[in-house]
């Protein structure tokens, strides 16, 4: 096989939740440009992403839903198994951050829920439904994005760090249970990038020199920089990978 056709995904279904801006829609865009059909996910109108997705000839259709909401998941599993047959990829985009670093003695029950409720809870039901319409059809690829912080922590961010440790540890368990029905599923881990949930801590230079300072390349990721390892988690060139975890950070966790 050719190297450029191990990342081809040519007749293939992809659907990419929060795919409305930063990194969903670099995703989305980059899926498209290697031959995928898209669904795109997301609360807000992905009007911008589709318009860049057909203008590289990909077809696209775009669903508003709030993937917190398990009706929500299974109208969005409907629509997409109706407009495609079949749903190849999927990649978890969709995430918050907590509204605040504040100390966790201080915070509220309310934020705990809302954190947990997108970016663990939204991943698992799309995970369930969708990857029940894997196993039907054979087998797919499902890529979650998670975040360092789910895997040695922050401080004053506990339900930001459980959710994500819950998503990479989700993940090995869907890994070991689905291998048998060709469903592969893995995660991609970044860590600070430059998109629009950073922009608070970029906008101090104070905060943004501190936290280069822990990273050896000193700058944070852009997203062009995370979405070929979302690409290859997708494509037939991981084919034999599943329940790993891809640490794309510029050096923070090894050192």
């Amino acid at each position: 096989m050719e190297i450029s056709e191990l990342f081809r995904l040519d007749g293939r279904v992809a659907l990419v939740t929060g795919s409305a801006q930063g990194l969903g829609k670099d995703i989305a865009l980059t899926l498209a440009q290697a031959g995928a059909s898209l669904i795109l996910a997301d609360l807000a109108v992905a009007a911008e992403t589709a318009k860049q997705v057909e203008a590289v000839g990909a077809k696209c259709i775009s669903i508003q839903a709030d993937i917190s909401d398990e009706k929500a998941v299974e109208k969005l599993a409907r629509r997409s198994i109706k407009e495609y047959g079949k749903v190849d990829v999927l990649v978890n985009n969709a995430g918050i951050s907590q509204l605040g670093f504040i100390p966790t003695e201080e915070s509220s029950i309310e934020e705990w829920d809302r954190v947990i409720g997108v970016n663990l809870r939204g991943t698992f039901l799309c995970c369930k439904r969708i990857g029940k319409e894997m196993i039907k059809s054979g087998g797919g690829s499902i890529v979650n994005v998670s975040t360092t912080a789910g895997i040695n922590g922050v401080p004053r961010a506990p339900a930001y760090c459980a959710s994500k440790a819950g998503v990479n540890l989700l993940t090995k368990s869907l890994a070991l249970e689905w291998a048998r029905y060709h469903v592969r599923v893995n995660v991609v881990a970044p860590h600070y990038l430059e998109t629009a949930l950073s922009e608070g801590l970029r906008a101090s230079e104070k905060a943004y020199t501190g936290l280069v300072k822990q990273i050896p390349l000193r700058r944070f990721g852009k997203t062009s920089e995370i979405v070929g390892a979302v690409l290859f988690l997708a494509s037939g060139a991981s084919s034999y990978m599943t329940g790993s975890v891809v640490v794309v950070d510029g050096g923070y966790l090894a050192q």
